[in-house]
């Protein structure tokens, strides 16, 4: 066997494998040798069919099986000993006048190339880097949360603004039939608000759908139907007041300090507002530097001129899909891939030229990490070493979950080589103009 490679520019190359009748014969002999012992065919005793038969009626398809093992094993070994970046796979050029029936044969595949380029990490242009802090407002209006949280009911005779509202929704022409418990603070309509306040247990109250909730995601579950439902639905529903409730806020007193972080954590007001601000602002962290990573991704996206083998792409995209695609289409199919198949290009590079590595050990940390936050959001806050060892080697066990945290792992280690390498510029602000910002 004979393979060798003809490049056409720098993207874009021809690989030919050329096999010789030696190459394969001793193996297909082989296997119609075995053929020959267990086949059965109506009048010969097993074993004793003439291999002349046996030739006719199997060599061709173990001949065609045989050449392709030999053509698959060899070119992917070629490719890594010559150390060939390809994109997607080889792909096989028709031959109009190929004829199984020779002792020789010659095969021709396309080769799609990575490009070669360099990624600056120090950018020309400043990316911001937002320092999101937790203020006063924010901080106080967490602890009334906490407060009424942990507060007790007290009954109510007559609906007020501070209430909560159980109660059923019902509409018989869109099949509502629903218990909930409503906030009054929680609704957007004042017609609404007006509506309730006053109102007794046994009165019905009519009601808008639309624009009644501050948070609208919220109304396929007060409504009791599905989230497509939800959408836009704009009906009255009669509410039912069966129970009113006001909730009085929990004293900040030691009992709650402890029920929140543990005995003797926090022992005072002050403690308690130092405390949710440094919780809020480490979980403000991850969303500030998720944004930084995209930020930094868009980038270097736009910044990092390349050329791809984009007619090489989108013909291997045209014969790899699950139904074959026109020429317009596969064209269409590369444009909205073109985008994740640049960052794939770029990342590669960039944890190539800075040896970035991830070790198992390392790996099992990182996991064990994230089951123990995952055990704390369910009251489970000192787990002992051994168990955390313990899950974490299970979850290892599972190649989807090496690969998912894997990838999150890389991406918390790119993270950390962006804020040491990229041209950045702090920008400190609160987390309301920060989602004014970022989200408009």
């Amino acid at each position: 066997m004979n393979i060798t490679k003809e490049q056409i520019d720098d993207l874009n190359a021809v690989v030919k494998v050329a096999i010789t009748k030696d190459d394969y014969q001793d193996k297909v002999e082989n296997i119609l040798k075995d053929y020959k012992k267990q086949a059965n065919i109506p009048g010969f005793r097993k074993g004793q069919v003439p291999m002349g038969l046996i030739k006719k009626q199997y060599g061709k398809a173990v001949l065609v099986d045989e050449v392709n093992k030999l053509i698959q094993e060899n070119l992917n070994k070629y490719l890594t000993e010559e150390k060939l970046d390809v994109l997607g796979n080889p792909l096989p050029k028709q031959q109009d006048s190929f004829d199984w029936d020779q002792d020789d044969f010659d095969f021709e595949f396309e080769l799609g190339l990575a490009p070669n380029f360099e990624v600056a990490l120090k950018t020309k242009k400043a990316i911001t880097s937002y320092k999101i802090v937790a203020d006063d407002k924010m901080v106080n209006e967490q602890i009334e949360r906490i407060a009424k949280q942990y507060g007790k009911l007290v009954s109510k005779e007559e609906v007020s603004k501070k209430d909560e509202i159980s109660g059923s929704f019902s509409n018989e022409e869109e099949a509502i039939d629903n218990k909930t418990t409503l906030e009054i603070d929680k609704l957007k309509s004042k017609k609404a608000i007006d509506a309730l306040v006053g109102k007794k247990v046994g009165d019905v109250v009519v009601l808008k759908t639309k624009g009644l909730l501050k948070e609208e995601h919220l109304l396929a579950s007060t409504l009791g139907v599905d989230a497509e439902k939800a959408k836009d639905l704009n009906i009255e529903v009669s509410f039912t007041i069966e129970e009113i409730n006001e909730r009085e806020a929990a004293p900040l007193d030691q009992e709650l300090f402890d029920k929140l972080f543990g005995k003797d954590v926090v022992t005072s007001e002050k403690e308690l507002k130092a405390k949710i601000k440094e919780d809020s602002e480490k979980q403000f962290e991850q969303q500030a530097d998720q944004k930084l990573l995209n930020d930094v991704t868009e980038y270097f996206i736009e910044n990092t001129k390349f050329e791809l083998p984009s007619n090489f792409l989108t013909k291997w995209i045209q014969s790899t899909g699950e139904k074959p695609l026109t020429d317009e289409e596969a064209s269409e199919e590369f444009q909205k891939s073109e985008k994740g198949l640049r960052y794939q290009l770029i990342e590669g590079k960039i944890i190539k030229d800075n040896d970035i590595q991830i070790q198992f050990d390392e790996l099992k940390e990182f996991a064990k990490g994230f089951i123990k936050s995952q055990m704390a959001q369910f009251g489970q806050l000192n787990p002992q070493e051994e168990e955390l060892d313990n899950i974490a080697t299970r979850v290892l066990s599972n190649q989807d979950e090496v690969k998912r945290l894997s990838e999150q792992l890389m991406s918390q280690k790119l993270l950390s080589l962006y804020k040491e390498k990229v041209n950045l510029k702090t920008k400190e602000l609160t987390y309301e103009n920060f989602v004014k910002e970022v989200y408009g």
